[in-house]
């Protein structure tokens, strides 16, 4: 088995250049398809199949589920810093960290699937009011640099994506 296919089933995010409104309204659109499309995925899982690992030395099912609803909050919160102050450096986190935290196994996955629906209506209506100005907007990423508004948005439309085809890629594998 392909672990770089496990790992990356939909590839790795690639977008060159800064994206034209047509591409940020359609990742927006992304964005919002988010929850229902992750609901639906999880949608008749067992206690023991959520808690499978999408890859060996991957995340269980649960995991991934939650860390979407942690760094999609990240992100959205890096969006309202950077339309609210002077390129702010952002803080960086450990994600593998935060998975093995206590509230990765004992929150209600249905807890974090409303998180996510509520976070992402909100996402939403802020990323649909933005005007190309707003959109160029950066924060400072201190790993990764400089990251306008719109290309943060990309990156975003494809992490939920890419989480999902790791649910539904495993779905289809072990044929659940």
């Amino acid at each position: 088995m392909d672990l770089q296919k496990l790992q990356y089933p939909i590839g790795k995010f690639d977008h060159s250049g800064e994206p034209i409104r047509s591409k940020v309204a359609e990742w927006i659109g992304d964005i919002a398809n988010l929850p229902g499309e992750l609901r639906l995925a999880i949608s008749g899982l067992s206690e023991e199949q959520l808690d499978t690992p999408y890859r060996p030395q991957g995340w269980t099912v649960r995991q991934v589920v939650h860390h979407i609803a942690d760094s999609h909050l990240n992100s959205y919160l890096r969006c309202k810093w950077a339309l609210t102050e002077e390129r702010p450096t952002i803080k960086a986190y450990f994600e593998e960290r935060w998975a093995e935290l206590p509230d990765y196994r004992e929150v209600p996955l249905p807890m974090s699937l409303s998180f996510i629906e509520l976070l992402h209506q909100r996402w939403v209506i802020l990323l649909k009011s933005l005007t190309p100005e707003q959109l160029a907007r950066e924060f400072l990423h201190p790993e990764s640099g400089p990251v306008t508004l719109a290309r943060n948005t990309g990156v975003y439309a494809w992490h939920g994506k890419h989480h999902l085809a790791h649910i539904t890629s495993l779905r289809a594998r072990m044929g659940w």
